[in-house]
């Protein structure tokens, strides 16, 4: 502040007034404040900022996954690139942490509140019990849930969502139009409400149409275990025709899996993968998938924890739903 003072010859005080948007000084003299600041390369002390209450300018994100499944996962690139984007335009910092579980994660949130970490944090991988929102609040962080379903008994934090449920559906709608009735759904992590809510649809589905050959087996979304669970599934007395993957890396692992086991996609097994990447259109044959935008999902998880920073209510916002795009790892169930 002395050496701004100094150059700009005004009053510490008037160089204080001026960067920090108060009345007191004239437009002309903010001006020649703030390019003076600018050509000395000043930045406002986040720490500063903190201790005097005006927050930190940095938003936090913590991932409670095996370190190793999020290397490869395409959704989450683009995601944390769409949140990266919004929060650039406000100049913010993001914060990113892995955690070992939602303990773990708990113990991050309570960590960065107690030390002014951050203004607010968006949550991803939203549980069926989850202690995350109810800590949130007691300690009066600003959050975001990612993929959170809406509860309209229980109103809590802003959430953007997208219709698991209804993606399901088309999914289903479009094996069975083909004639598969043996559909094996090779999910994600049992506790995570997304993978439950795809697996409860396809349940509903089932029975709704009759058909008593077709389940869900969940996985730590590793092509690992994808490969393992397509063996498994394949190999056994009366394999399924089509297979449904809740990621493309697991998809891609399976393809593999079914051509160790001497089988053809898709004229002997159909192939689903639930998120479209680059990787489903290199493949051969391309993947059919369910497409949705994942950088906007981020840019509107990024946008409504900033309306929530600048003072604006909780939100439920609900994102398109993923829409099946057809390519050649689907087919006509094979007779017999």
């Amino acid at each position: 502040m002395k050496d701004i003072a100094r150059r700009a010859g005004v009053s510490e005080s008037a160089v204080s007034f001026a960067l920090n948007g108060r009345p007191g000084v004239s437009e002309a003299t903010r001006a020649r404040v703030r390019r003076v600041a600018e050509q000395l390369g000043w930045r406002p002390s986040t720490a500063a900022r903190a201790l005097s209450g005006e927050g930190v300018a940095t938003v936090g994100f913590v991932l409670a996954r095996p370190a190793h499944t999020l290397g490869v996962d395409s959704f989450f690139l683009q995601l944390v690139s769409g949140i990266q984007e919004v929060l650039a335009e406000r100049h913010l910092g993001l914060l990113f942490q892995m955690a070992e579980d939602v303990g773990d994660e708990c113990g991050v949130y309570r960590r960065w509140w107690a030390e002014h970490r951050v203004d607010g944090v968006l949550v991803a991988d939203p549980r069926a019990e989850d202690p995350r929102p109810g800590l949130l609040d007691e300690l009066g962080l600003p959050a975001v849930v990612i993929g959170g379903a809406p509860d309209e008994r229980h109103p809590g934090p802003s959430t953007v969502w997208a219709d698991d449920a209804g993606a399901m559906a088309s999914v289903v709608d479009e094996l069975v139009a083909l004639g598969h009735r043996r559909i094996v759904h090779i999910a994600g992590p049992p506790d995570l409400a997304h993978t439950r809510r795809r697996i409860a649809t396809l349940r509903a589905e089932a029975e709704g149409r009759g058909l008593t050959e077709v389940r869900s087996v969940t996985t730590d979304y590793s092509d690992a275990e994808g490969a393992a669970v397509t063996r498994r599934v394949l190999g056994g007395a009366h394999p399924p025709t089509a297979l449904v993957y809740d990621n493309d890396v697991m998809t891609v692992a399976g393809v593999a899996a079914a051509a160790e086991l001497g089988l053809r996609v898709p004229q002997d097994v159909s192939v689903v993968s639930w998120e479209d990447s680059a990787l489903c259109r290199l493949v051969t044959p391309q993947l059919s998938a369910l497409s949705r935008d994942s950088a906007e999902f981020g840019r509107t998880a990024a946008r409504e924890l900033l309306a929530l920073l600048d003072g604006g209510p909780a939100r439920t916002v609900r994102v398109p739903v993923p829409r099946l795009i057809e390519r050649d790892s689907t087919a006509a169930a094979r007779s017999g």
